[in-house]
């Protein structure tokens, strides 16, 4: 097969979220050329292989790229998330970075862009429908956007045994299963479960018609703290509630209690202390919902399923034969290490703030395309390793408090993050007259410093331990 020459400033491996979010910020505020290359037909990432009634759980209104709104930025006034902004489905998604690549990035020219092509780690990538080869000169960097892709159903083999003639589904084939089971065994404990559980029921299953194998409890975020826009007062005040807990929290335990008692996080099962911590959003709604289910199996992972019973790791529970086994039991987020995201001549994009994608690859283009050097650019984006248990959250403020105070001092920073629609805490700047977020700040303001120290003792307290 032929092989081809190219050259680039920046050879960015991924067209998913982050993919998209920093090539767009970085050709945004340089004069970068930029290659991007993706196995998939279509920009969007783990988007493309998504089950068919999967939305955002955050709002639309600070997902995706900088230089274009994803949706219309309305309030719900109805359904689980009445009160808050809309959240895009799945199609939605898809069509948006779609857009994003087509109507955007291409056209300005600095933006190649690669599809159903396979990067071999040596600054060259093949076509995977003609197998040509390309191999790039890069200037700069390549960023990998890639590093932390996620583990979903669709593309991964469920983590336990079947035996023949059971049947067992990834989640994405829920929607299209002809006529109904005995009875619907969701496997699973984190978020793509709990959609596949508020969706049947949402479509009328009934709550006895359905098991919930939940090998760990998790916490979650209440989404009425994470809404921006007109909504920014509910940003503030989150955050003076996280403070006014860790200044007072005597131990992890007691400050999960104090921010549950906040209503900041949620559980499902109030009897079940959660070890779990992947940072999902959901609404009090569909907390509601989930807890209707009261055939819920907690004896760890799945082992094996026979027609007759349910291998756990802590003990066997008895099947139906027409039982169908819902696979939501993927790995989701993904544990690598965090390493440096600048390099010489790479850059591996991960969080600074906890669990905003788009944000962070934005922001880390941003600062690739300010021109300070590598140790700057990694004093001013620390790594903020995914959670995965309630101790990731008290690491994981840290940093990305740690993170915004140095951002605050720099000028260029600020002003990029109070123009960035990615950014949660955009337009507090500007309300700051508001009696709601005035208040809030003031709590804010006073627990601050008891709150970081406390947080930090517990972070000891745990290292210690």
């Amino acid at each position: 097969m032929a092989t081809h020459t190219l050259d680039t400033d920046y050879l960015v491996i991924g067209a998913g979220a982050a993919g998209m979010a920093f090539t767009d910020a970085l050709i945004a505020d340089s004069s970068a050329d930029v290659i991007v290359v993706d196995q998939r037909h279509a920009p969007g990432g783990h988007w493309n292989d998504a089950y068919p009634f999967v939305r955002l759980h955050q709002p639309s209104s600070y997902y995706g790229v900088n230089s274009l709104s994803l949706g219309a930025d309305t309030i719900d006034t109805d359904g689980l998330n009445a009160g808050m902004y809309e959240r895009a489905t799945g199609p939605e998604i898809c069509g948006y970075f779609d857009r994003v690549m087509h109507s955007h990035l291409l056209p300005s020219g600095a933006v190649r862009y690669h599809p159903m092509c396979e990067y071999d780690g040596d600054h060259g990538f093949v076509s995977l429908v003609t197998g040509e080869r390309y191999e790039v000169v890069v200037r700069e960097a390549v960023v990998d956007a890639r590093y932390l892709s996620p583990s979903v159903p669709a593309t991964s083999p469920p983590p336990f045994d079947v035996e023949p003639g059971v049947r067992c589904i990834p989640v994405g084939d829920l929607a299209s299963t002809p006529g109904p089971p005995s009875r619907y065994v969701i496997v699973g404990a984190g978020k793509t479960a709990m959609d596949a559980c508020v969706w049947l029921l949402g479509v009328g299953v009934a709550p006895d018609a359905i098991r919930w194998v939940k090998p760990r409890e998790p916490w979650l975020l209440n989404r009425y703290f994470v809404q921006n826009g007109d909504l920014i007062a509910r940003v503030v005040e989150g955050g003076a509630r996280q403070m006014q807990a860790a200044a007072n929290a005597t131990s992890l335990e007691d400050l999960f209690a104090r921010l549950e008692d906040r209503e900041f996080l949620l559980r499902v099962d109030e009897e079940v202390t959660p070890t779990m911590f992947k940072m999902p959003t959901s609404s009090t709604a569909e907390v509601d919902e989930l807890r209707r289910i009261e055939s819920v199996v907690r004896l760890g992972h799945v082992r094996r399923v026979d027609a007759h019973a349910v291998v756990l790791d802590g003990g066997t529970v008895p099947a139906e034969p027409g039982d169908l086994y819902v696979h939501c039991a993927a790995a989701g987020l993904n544990p690598a290490p965090d390493i440096p995201i600048f390099a010489p001549g790479r850059i591996t994009l991960q969080p600074v703030r906890s669990g905003v994608i788009s944000f962070n690859a934005a922001v880390v283009g941003y600062v690739e395309a300010s021109g300070r050097d590598i140790a700057e650019k990694n004093r001013l984006c620390p790594t903020n390793r995914l959670p995965d248990v309630p101790l990731d959250w008290v690491r994981g403020k840290l940093t990305e408090m740690a993170a915004d105070r140095s951002w605050s001092k720099e000028p260029d920073i600020a002003d990029w993050l109070e123009g960035s629609r990615l950014n949660i805490q955009r337009g507090v700047r500007g309300r700051r007259d508001d009696a709601e977020v005035r208040e809030a700040l003031g709590r804010f303001a006073e627990c601050v410093r008891p709150g970081v120290a406390g947080l930090m003792s517990l972070l000891a307290d745990a290292g210690a331990g």
